[in-house]
């Protein structure tokens, strides 16, 4: 009996915050289907994270082994690692563009959608003053009626307050994984500078060998 009573209130509300309603119900639906493919992109993104396999290239290219390194690179889920391989490939015609090249190419993969998801957090806002605005204007011009009608006066307001809560809600419910989003692709590039600079270093430098 609890989900069609909400059902019917929410059926309700959407009717009561008058024409605006459409266009903010849009905007929600994009903001879920959107933090919903992010998340999974993400999940997906942290198990092929391969740290140690990361490890173990950096250590053969600290040895001098760069072959050994293309091989425990090649293949690898890992996009920190793929950016990787793609510099050792060409590290004999410009490594340091290619880790450029790659890393921007992961980068943006991983940044998909933050733009959208930014413009929904200012749009959803926007829609819901424009429906204050629109609600406003409605009572006033029941007030300005000959025949006043309570109704009409509240009911203006109603789709005012309506509106906005609504996109305020959008806006806030969009903002927070917006802000989680945006932090894993900071630590990714911090991730995959840092990996890049170490094989800039380690295949500059030769390798040191200890004599006994």
């Amino acid at each position: 009996m609890t989900t069609p009573i909400l059902a019917n209130a929410l059926v309700d509300l959407f009717i009561e915050g008058g024409p605006i309603m459409w266009p903010i119900t849009i905007v929600m639906f994009m903001a879920i289907a959107i933090v919903a493919e992010r998340t999974i992109w993400w999940t997906v993104q942290a198990a092929k994270r391969k740290p140690r396999d990361l490890d173990q290239v950096l250590i053969a290219l600290e040895e001098g082994n760069v072959p050994k390194a293309q091989k425990l690179s090649s293949h690898s889920s890992d996009p920190v690692l793929r950016v990787v391989h793609a510099g050792l490939n060409h590290r004999h015609a410009s490594l340091t563009g290619a880790l450029q090249a790659a890393a921007g190419i992961e980068i943006k993969q991983a940044g998909r959608f933050l733009t959208a998801m930014d413009t929904i957090i200012t749009l959803g806002p926007l829609l819901g003053l424009l429906g204050t605005v629109t609600g406003i204007m409605a009572s006033f011009t029941a007030i300005g009626d000959t025949e006043l009608a309570v109704e009409k006066v509240t009911g203006g307001i109603g789709e005012a307050l309506i509106a906005t809560a609504f996109g305020l809600g959008i806006a806030i419910l969009t903002l927070i994984p917006y802000n989680i989003f945006n932090s894993k692709v900071a630590s990714l590039q911090h991730d995959i500078e840092t990996a890049a600079n170490n094989v800039e270093v380690f295949t500059a430098t030769p390798p040191t060998h200890t004599h006994v």
